[in-house]
């Protein structure tokens, strides 16, 4: 058996790299090191230097589109007008949220919600917000005590948000069933296996 695939990556914050690790494994290769995790301008300051690095091995980039653009294409232009050959430079719609809520069945058992799981996760304004309103409708004190933020706080999410979004991507997302109402999910995911098989 030959050894799989080392694909390094960059991603703006922690529960994204665990988005990415579970991906990058799903494609057939086996998780790098992972860069960035201090938001997206420390990440947008970067790029050309992981896009440099792709000219000779495989990388993946991932961040969110948020506000600043309508739709991916814009973003991807104005950040790297050049891809080198091996990056797959992943924006996801609107936020990394929307990949987790679009494998909707599972994160409603995760998060014992009582509200349903928005079914265009991708049409939303803020998916973040989203995921804080299912946890806030959970059966279980335990995940709103940690996911959603407390009354005073200032804060958009709870205490240990994070980590419980990193809990369920790295055990129990179906990446492959999300991308089915994901459509930026469903490219990265392809844009990976292209990856893969070009090596």
């Amino acid at each position: 058996m030959t050894d799989s695939l080392v694909i390094s990556a960059a991603v703006e914050g922690i529960v994204d790299e665990a988005v990415i690790r579970k991906l990058i494994v799903l494609a057939g290769a086996s998780p790098g090191t992972v860069y960035g995790r201090q938001g997206k301008p420390f990440l947008r300051q970067r790029i050309s230097g992981y896009n440099a690095a792709a000219q000779h091995a495989p990388w993946v980039v991932l961040v969110d589109l948020d506000r600043d653009h309508d739709c991916a294409p814009p973003l991807r232009a104005s950040w790297l007008p050049q891809v080198a050959p091996h990056l797959c430079f992943r924006v996801a719609v609107r936020k990394v949220e929307a990949w987790l809520l679009a494998d909707a069945e599972c994160i409603a058992d995760f998060l014992a919600a009582r509200r349903r799981v928005p079914a265009n996760p991708e049409a939303l304004g803020d998916p973040k917000s989203a995921m804080v309103a299912l946890a806030r409708s959970s059966r279980r004190k335990d995940v709103r005590q940690d996911m959603v933020p407390r009354p005073a706080s200032g804060r958009p999410v709870g205490p240990a948000y994070a980590s419980r979004l990193i809990e369920f991507a790295s055990s129990l997302w179906r990446p492959d069933v999300a991308a089915q109402q994901a459509e930026s999910l469903r490219r990265a995911i392809d844009c990976l296996k292209h990856l893969v098989r070009s090596a």
